[in-house]
């Protein structure tokens, strides 16, 4: 238990210190904790190395140079070997620059690197070279072999770097120097590697690079797996961990003390709860049952919103919010088109909604010229007419969107997205809200953008929506669903976004029941029972998928017939705008 403890402690020294550096707490990227038991210097100056190079320089790009290179043949092992003297040797000057403890911390990493893996590292020229800068680094003494001290002076001068194409053409060269002198007679100089497209890298066979139930996603897996690989200086640390695809999900246990500080990371990172402490523990022991035992619901208007103060995610979060309103100002006539069409469809379909049926009757208003029949036929029949309306009940609305890390690459087309349904049912005076969702450690968190009778004037805000994190489906769509069946509205309606695959970690705080891990089958079941709950309970309930399309099957298992397929984002408020007539013209 103390080692797991331990472990815990370690992983979040970490992740904040490389969260602080980078400025970015919406950076997803692995953390290994095994080399902190061996120096916990090596890996804290591993995260603050990945923090800066993250916040100054383009990780991914980087990434795709090097999986690229691999594509042509290079020695994956040797070339991030290399690529991590560049990284090193760039980040850490503006690291240093801004914090005064990183040459101290690292001064210590390579100090203790030299005495734990020296014998490993002169086993080949990359460690050879490795040495000599770490040497070098410490006791300013760079005499070496000639044969690297041209290669010394190149890593050196990437203390200048200004951008990350610097790096890539350092490390090209170092690879065709060192490792394969005739690597660009085979298969091309830098700019033909660099050319390669999406299309040749998709074609090649990673068997030999990526466990077998990664090779659907094998780009994505395998950059993040180069680009955590560079990152790290400690020679001993465990291949094979680093290579672990979904099934090594890891159960994190917290002590009371780290439980406690836990809600007010929540506040920081997240803005304040709108809730009471009294209202949130009502909300938590009501909905946080079952598979959410030992789970925690924040309920929150963001950051921006309601800030403690003006952190660095509060200024992450200022960022990504000014690029949605950037992409909402470049694109306002297609919002406005898009926003009239819908609200005229609506409209339409309101209007035919609440259109009077008339019929013959027993009773209501005579009919003049049906009189005639009395007294001269035996059955004179229905002399009366009776007008009532089709569909008298109201009906209310709720938009849930994936907020979870796996929307990032889309957050601002998502967020215009929503603006436009917003505007449309505004337009139209139907009541809505919209939320999104998304979990960090066992909290599930639900920002609100607008309320369900806010004036119009608060759809902006959800040009602040950002993602980051995981995601627990099934207990985002209970609480959303809990605050919908409390509208007098007769016709609820409930349009879920999602990627079709819950995946949260676990955290077990003290006396808990350690739940099973979510993610997977179990995940997708429990999200289903939910969906199905709240249609027994009279909620129209549809899913609007917009993930990958191996992801489809248990998309369809969980919201079954009631369920779109969208490619494109862009789609999102047409296929919602679709649903919502079809259930105007029939009885919701």
């Amino acid at each position: 238990m103390y080692e797991e403890e331990f472990q815990v402690e370690a992983e979040n020294r970490i992740r904040n210190l490389m969260w602080t550096v980078s400025g970015d707490y919406a950076l997803d990227t692995k953390v290994e904790t095994e080399s902190y038991f061996r120096s916990k210097y090596i890996c804290l100056y591993d995260a603050v190395k990945q923090g800066a190079f993250a916040r100054f320089f383009d990780k991914d790009a980087f990434g795709m140079y090097l999986v690229k290179k691999v594509y042509y043949g290079a020695e994956e092992q040797r070339l991030t070997e290399l690529a991590q003297l560049c990284v090193d040797a760039a980040s850490y000057p503006r690291a240093a620059a801004e914090r005064p403890g990183v040459p101290e911390l690292r001064s210590r990493a390579f100090s203790d690197l030299l005495e734990l893996s020296f014998t490993k590292m002169s086993g080949s020229l990359p460690g050879m070279l490795k040495i000599a800068l770490m040497r070098g680094y410490l006791d300013g003494s760079w005499h070496c072999e000639r044969r690297l001290a041209e290669a010394v002076a190149r890593i050196r001068s990437l203390e200048q770097a200004e951008d990350t194409m610097a790096l890539i053409r350092v490390t090209d060269w170092l690879y065709n120097t060192l490792i394969d002198k005739s690597f660009e007679r085979k298969h091309g100089d830098l700019d033909y590697v660099l050319d390669t497209t999406l299309e040749d890298l998709r074609e090649f066979d990673w068997k030999d690079y990526m466990e077998e139930e990664s090779l659907e996603d094998f780009l994505e897996e395998y950059l993040k797996r180069l680009n955590s690989r560079v990152v790290s200086i400690d020679e001993a640390q465990d291949e094979e961990e680093e290579q672990k695809t979904g099934n090594g999900r890891k159960v994190i246990v917290i002590d009371e003390a780290a439980a406690a500080k836990m809600y007010s990371y929540m506040e920081l990172n997240y803005g304040r709860s709108y809730l009471t402490d009294r209202e949130q523990k009502s909300v938590n022991a009501r909905l946080c049952r079952g598979a959410h035992a030992d789970c925690s619901l924040y309920f929150t208007d963001g950051i921006l919103a309601n800030p403690v103060r003006a952190n660095a995610q509060y200024v992450n979060a200022k960022r990504h919010s000014e690029k949605n309103r950037v992409l909402y100002r470049n694109s306002k006539n297609m919002l406005n088109r898009n926003i009239e069409l819908m609200t005229d469809e609506l409209q339409r379909s309101l209007r035919r909604r609440s259109e009077p049926e008339q019929y013959a009757s027993q009773t209501g208003a005579i009919v003049p010229c049906r009189l005639w029949r009395v007294g001269r036929v035996e059955e004179p029949g229905k002399l009366f007419e009776k007008t009532v309306r089709r569909h008298t009940s109201e009906f209310v609305v709720d938009i849930l969107m994936d907020a979870s890390g796996s929307q990032r690459d889309r957050q601002g087309q998502v967020a215009l997205q929503a603006y436009i349904i917003s505007e449309a049912l505004s337009n139209n005076h139907v009541p809505h809200r919209i939320l999104s969702f998304c979990s960090f450690w066992d909290y599930t968190v639900l920002q609100r953008f607008r309320e369900y009778d806010a004036p119009r004037s608060e759809n902006r805000r959800i040009l602040d929506f950002t993602t980051s994190a995981n995601n627990r489906d099934g207990l985002a769509i209970r609480a959303a669903g809990d605050g919908l069946l409390q509208r007098p509205e007769e016709g609820k309606i409930l349009i879920v976004l999602s990627d079709g695959r819950p995946n949260d970690i676990i955290v077990n705080r003290p006396n808990s029941r350690n739940p099973q891990p979510y993610y997977g089958d179990y995940a997708v079941n429990d999200t289903a029972r939910e969906v199905r709950a709240l249609r027994a309970n009279g909620v129209c309930v549809l899913g609007v998928f917009a993930g990958k399309e191996k992801d489809l099957a248990a998309e369809k298992k969980i919201f079954g017939k009631d369920f779109a397929y969208i490619r494109n984002i862009e789609n999102f408020s047409r296929v919602t705008g679709r649903y919502l007539r079809k259930l105007l013209e029939e009885d919701v």
